[in-house]
């Protein structure tokens, strides 16, 4: 991923107004608990698998009809002109918080969160690594979630954020690098114009190749190298765990691919890496942000390396309800 420091404001800028007036809208059967159980913080999905109301991220993404009945939200979200995954808005109660955590899960090894305050106040702070900002309303904003980050919502309102997440083509990452130099870009409200949103379609394939899962190893890895404070030979014995799940999975995924025959040798790989993992969950740790290894492997590998139920998805090239 090419984003590597705690924020960066956009040069997209959004009518917040309005905005705030399609929200307002909304029914409040639309907005959902968060799925961690997080007092105060509750989120309408607009882009989710099927297009219902859910926090899911394995499956194909469509507009809610929260998003469909919200024509500005709707222009907001296309507007970027990517391929959007899981999407929401995002409402923080008076005086609640979001958190400190890392995003760690396989969602985000290749994702990034775009953010578009609709409601806020200047006492709602968002802190990432070692830095802090107040996202004005209408902004556009990246920030890293691999970095440990948190929300404090010191104001007597519901802030309310709508967050956009996706991959990025090389369009989307040549205006990133850019954005320090780029002038605002108002995107307004067009009455006429009818959005073109695309969504994932193709979010987790059936079976992780071989080269993302050592692309996905190897990072962690090295971050769990670079802490000092680790064990030598702790480290040595995750390096080998790990490079054997690798080199085996690689010999299935020569022999069978995607047959049917494959899944059980995929599957017994699975169950004999997590078998050989310390009870600990913190005895490695990364470097950057302080996370036991343990459930970065579960969340990054483990959870995400088999699909199997997306076998015909992917080799019919449609998407299946459910």
């Amino acid at each position: 991923m090419e984003f590597n420091q705690p924020f960066l404001q956009l040069p997209w800028r959004f009518d917040s107004q309005l905005l705030a007036s399609e929200v307002a809208a909304l029914p409040e059967d639309f907005w959902l608990d968060h799925p961690s159980g997080l007092p105060g913080n509750s989120a309408v999905p607009l882009v989710s698998v099927n297009g219902e109301m859910n926090h899911a991220f394995d499956g194909a993404m469509q507009a809610t009809q929260a998003l469909r009945a919200s024509p500005y939200l709707h222009q907001t979200v296309a507007s970027f002109g990517e391929v959007v995954a899981r999407s929401r808005l995002m409402r923080l109660a008076p005086g609640a918080q979001v958190a400190e955590h890392v995003d760690f899960n396989y969602h985000w090894v290749s994702r990034v969160r775009i953010h578009v305050p609709i409601v806020t106040d200047p006492s709602v702070i968002f802190y990432c690594g070692d830095e802090s900002v107040h996202m004005s309303v209408g902004q556009s904003w990246l920030f890293d979630s691999w970095r440990r980050h948190r929300v404090v919502n010191s104001s007597t309102l519901s802030r309310v954020h709508l967050v956009i997440d996706l991959a990025g083509s090389s369009r989307f990452w040549r205006s990133v690098r850019s954005a320090h130099q780029s002038p605002p870009i108002e995107i307004n409200y067009d009455a006429s114009l009818i959005p073109r949103l695309r969504t994932e379609q193709f979010p987790v394939a059936p079976v992780m190749a071989p080269g993302e899962m050592l692309a996905i190893v190897e990072q962690v890895l090295e971050d769990c190298e670079a802490n000092e404070t680790n064990d030598p030979s702790m480290m040595l014995r995750y390096r080998h765990l790990l490079l054997d799940l690798v080199h085996d999975w690689r010999e299935i995924w020569s022999l069978h691919g995607l047959n049917d025959a494959a899944f059980p040798h995929y599957r017994a790989i699975l169950e004999r890496t997590a078998s050989q993992l310390e009870p600990d969950p913190r005895v490695l740790v990364t470097s950057s942000n302080q996370v036991g290894i343990n459930p970065i492997i579960n969340q990054r590998i483990l959870a995400a390396a088999l699909r199997p139920r997306r076998v015909a998805e992917f080799s019919s090239g449609r998407t299946l309800v459910g």
